[in-house]
């Protein structure tokens, strides 16, 4: 459980600083029950009237501890996109995260909170030069690449930058996203990509790789650490200076599954870089793993409709708001009624729409609820990757006006 020290750091931290932090207890219960009684105490208060997220910072603290003990040699750098609320950014900031950052927009949101630019890495393989020239200015000085055409960007726009070559994993299926079908070199295709950076004369830092986004297979960082330790060699034997960082990427799930996967990796380091890890930096890129399980969100059932035996309910917030992780992310929604179900009582086929007008904002369907009333909650857990950072404003209702209440759990 989060220590004291840890929650001195983070609640002095830039974006936690000056607000409101709600304490509850969580000794003894079972998981969600002290956040839903937080939430009942929100909505008792009457100061949230429509949907609303909390963010159990304390949650935040234990994960961080659980990388640490897990993977004690790689120092993580959080990825920015997956969910960009600044209480979070900054508390991982004071815990002594690094960061991933794809945009002008995030190196600035993390710039914002104090964070030196030596702990960020301009993590995306293809950028607009206008984001690059911002990184140079910035200080932010690596960056990812896999095509020749990117290194005559950087060279142009950035000729301080360092470069961290991006291969791509093996294929191993079993993850939510397959961002290897966008990005990553191919083995061919390492030798031609160091070459280029040589004659442009841009140093090459290191190598990075990503398995997938939520990755469920640990066995695949295996591979795809031996094969970046082949780009090291490859780089070696072009005579390039001794590369000093790899980037493990992502993929990473908190629970039993990382603590497999990390497991893996620390079997795969010591036997691919046992040799260079006094002087290879290793770092990764959690995203989800810091950011699902620590938010929960609260809706308001806005609307009911009969039709036979099945209830229908609109809530205040859906797919095209912090839901659209259903769409994007395949997250499963099982919402749960604030108010609880009595022993006994029964259930109806139900289906959950979002507030918009359009057809596809729909929640759950067939999906077991008591009887509900308009106003009452319906609560959903793990709602903090992929959720806000991807929502619209479509039809008028905006992502950005639901409020994140700040919480710490002892």
């Amino acid at each position: 459980m989060a220590g004291g020290r840890h929650l001195e750091s983070v609640l002095v931290a830039p974006g936690v600083k000056g607000k409101k932090v709600l304490a509850f207890k969580r000794d003894g219960l079972k998981k969600n029950e002290t956040v839903t009684g937080l939430i009942h105490d929100i909505v008792a208060s009457s100061s949230a009237r429509s949907a609303f997220h909390v963010l159990d910072l304390a949650k935040v603290v234990d994960l961080y501890a659980g990388w640490r003990r897990a993977l004690p040699g790689v120092r993580p750098f959080y990825v920015v996109k997956c969910n960009p609320d600044t209480a979070l950014l900054g508390a991982l900031a004071a815990l002594g995260a690094g960061f991933d950052c794809a945009s002008r927009a995030e190196i600035e949101a993390v710039l914002a909170l104090g964070v030196p630019p030596a702990a960020i890495v301009y993590a995306n393989p293809c950028k607009p030069g206008a984001h690059v020239a911002f990184a140079a200015e910035a200080g932010v000085n690596v960056t990812t690449y896999d095509s020749e055409e990117e290194v005559a960007k950087v060279k142009r726009c950035h000729p301080s930058c360092e470069l961290l070559l991006r291969i791509k994993a093996p294929d191993c299926g079993g993850v939510k996203v397959d961002l290897g079908l966008k990005y990553g070199a191919n083995p061919d295709e390492v030798l031609p990509l160091l070459r280029a950076a040589r004659r442009a004369g841009l140093g090459v830092a290191g190598v990075s790789f990503h398995v997938g986004s939520g990755a469920s297979r640990a066995a695949v960082y295996r591979g795809a650490i031996e094969a970046a330790r082949a780009a090291f060699d490859a780089a070696a034997g072009l005579g390039m200076p001794p590369m000093r960082v790899l980037d493990i990427g992502g993929g990473f799930v908190a629970g039993a599954a990382f603590g497999d996967a990390a497991a893996v990796i620390n079997r795969a380091l010591g036997r691919y870089f046992g040799d260079l890890l006094p002087t290879v930096e290793v770092i990764g890129e959690p995203g989800r793993y810091f950011a699902e399980t620590a938010f929960t969100l609260a809706a308001r059932v806005i609307g009911k409709r009969r039709r036979g035996d099945v209830r229908e309910y609109w809530i205040d917030d859906g797919v095209y708001g912090s839901l659209n992780c259903i769409l994007l992310d395949s997250y499963v929604p099982r919402p749960r009624p604030l108010a609880g179900a009595r022993p006994g009582e029964e259930t109806h086929a139900s289906t959950v729409f979002g507030p918009t007008c359009d057809s596809i904002d729909t929640v759950v369907t067939g999906y077991q609820l008591p009887e509900m009333s308009v106003d009452d909650w319906l609560v959903f857990d793990d709602m903090g990757a992929y959720t806000t950072a991807a929502g619209s404003s479509f039809n008028g209702f905006a992502t950005s006006a639901i409020n994140t209440y700040l919480a710490y759990s002892s």
